[in-house]
């Protein structure tokens, strides 16, 4: 593959990996796989979460595409897109890690952003956050935040539905 073809083979993977990750926390994470998310919608203070093991499952997709990819152990039926693919989604977490986790869950660093997208992507998963249980919620993206009075105008919407249980602290949205 020349350059041009590795680089855009891992952006489109990183921009994949985040319509993925939407997905699966939309239909995953808060459908069945909920027993594995729920400690991430509750207050706790322990280092590790269940959730976590979501990380293990993206690091596994990851790993398997540098296996695909590799000569080394495929042999002559390497497919080399697939290490192209793995960094991407590397990438992607890397990314996850640094915005999700330590930017607006800060776990890593306290940083609390004052304008910006850092402060857009903030207040988008606060929203997401608003909701109790794993039903209706907004903003199941990691990377890409829609606009925060869009999505408070949502949990209004199923608030009043009874679509969704909204937390008392966010119950003026």
């Amino acid at each position: 593959m020349n350059i041009f073809a590795i680089i855009t083979t891992i952006l489109a993977s990183v921009i994949a990996m985040e319509c993925i990750a939407w997905g699966a926390h939309k239909y995953i994470m808060h459908g069945f796989g909920w027993g594995w998310h729920r400690d991430h919608h509750e207050p706790h203070d322990k280092a590790i979460e269940k959730n976590d093991l979501y990380g293990i499952a993206g690091a596994i997709m990851s790993i398997s595409m540098f296996v695909i990819g590799s000569p080394m152990i495929m042999g002559s039926s390497a497919w080399e897109p697939g290490t192209w693919i793995g960094l991407g989604i590397l990438c992607y977490g890397i990314i996850y890690t640094l915005i999700h986790d330590g930017l607006v869950h800060q776990r890593y660093f306290k940083y609390v952003p004052k304008r910006g997208y850092a402060k857009r992507l903030v207040q988008a998963h606060k929203l997401h956050h608003a909701t109790i249980g794993k039903d209706g919620g907004v903003s199941f993206g990691f990377v890409f935040a829609r606009d925060p009075t869009k999505l408070k105008a949502e949990l209004k919407v199923q608030r009043e539905t009874g679509q969704a249980v909204v937390r008392e602290s966010a119950s003026a949205v």
